[in-house]
């Protein structure tokens, strides 16, 4: 290929022979065809990039890195893209058809917006559609709604400029090359980039309508990683605070309310009682106001999590389904 593709996408892979196979099929079924795939072998130990490589698809590219986890492949793979739009998906993660058209749409329409994203429905690990949905806001996004809410959702559902990533870039000094995504978070580096984007940036948020992004979800093991995973976004917000006190002094806690609440939600969904009655308390701690910005969501994790650890489970599986719904 002689001629830079519209939009790259980069697609890191990493031990999900079971799924690899599917990302890179709903990549090649897009409606929008000028593209490049760039898949990143983040040093794996399963036959997943044995399987990448019998496709014969021109557009297809796979670098070969040492392990350096999400972040780091995908930093990878940006600085091989050739095109003006860069998507990202994970690669245990699927995309509708029409999704790459949708979004070089809006980008072209919308010069000053930045990153383009949608809703996304959820998938089980055999790719079952689940009853949740998340609906971001998509329309007039400031930065506290990036740091509170993450509106993009998931990283398989974001569509970049690449002059939004120019703007991000910082050089990494072990490796004399230009970083995007800071690889010293193994969880939580989409919503550190993004919130960077968001508070060091002129470049939009916003996003369309329809659900073009199929995102799996996991929750085993979750509550072995809970803590992990709050530690992690907790690095988030001491960046943030590094970056613009005044912001994070008047946002930090109901961001941290919102997290804890988010963990709250998934350990009900995985009947770990204790775990969301501890989180939710937690949440309310920190920020009050999580009940009157978003009630119904606030009233409904409250009540699951105190019906998981007082009721017999014939009798909190309606409170649990209301969570399922998002």
């Amino acid at each position: 290929m002689n001629t830079a593709p519209t939009v790259s996408v980069v697609m890191p892979v990493y031990n999900t022979e079971r799924y690899v196979q599917a990302a890179i099929t709903s990549v090649l079924a897009q409606t929008f065809k000028d593209f490049e795939l760039l898949i990143i072998d983040d040093e794996g130990t399963d036959t997943s990039i044995e399987l990448c490589r019998r496709y014969t698809d021109p557009r297809i590219r796979i670098i070969s890195q040492e392990n350096r986890g999400l972040a780091g492949a995908r930093n990878t793979g940006i600085r091989h893209a050739r095109g003006d739009f860069i998507a990202l998906l994970d690669s245990d993660d699927l995309w509708t058809p029409e999704k790459l058209a949708r979004h070089v749409e809006h980008l072209e329409a919308r010069p000053r917006v930045g990153v383009s994203y949608a809703a996304s429905r959820m998938i089980d690990d055999d790719g079952n559609l689940l009853r949740i949905i998340q609906i971001p806001k998509l329309q007039n996004v400031t930065s506290q709604d990036v740091f509170l809410r993450n509106p993009v959702g998931n990283g398989s559902a974001p569509v970049l400029r690449r002059a939004v990533f120019d703007d991000i870039a910082f050089e990494n000094s072990d490796r004399l090359e230009l970083d995007y995504f800071d690889e010293s978070f193994r969880q939580s580096e989409d919503i550190e980039c993004w919130t960077r984007i968001a508070l060091t940036t002129d470049w939009r948020f916003e996003g369309i309508t329809g659900t073009y992004t199929l995102y799996r979800i996991n929750d085993g093991g979750l509550s072995a990683n809970v803590i992990k995973q709050f530690e992690t976004w907790s690095r988030v917000r001491d960046k943030v605070a590094a970056v613009a006190p005044e912001f994070s002094a008047q946002w930090a806690r109901q961001a941290e309310a919102f997290q804890l609440r988010y963990l709250a939600r998934r350990s009900v969904r995985m009947g770990d009682g204790a775990m969301a009655w501890s989180l939710i308390k937690n949440a309310l701690n920190a920020s009050p106001a999580i009940l009157w910005k978003e009630p119904a969501k606030s009233a409904t994790t409250i009540l699951a999590a105190l019906a998981l650890r007082l009721l017999p489970a014939s009798l909190n599986r309606p409170l649990q389904a209301a969570i399922q719904k998002g």
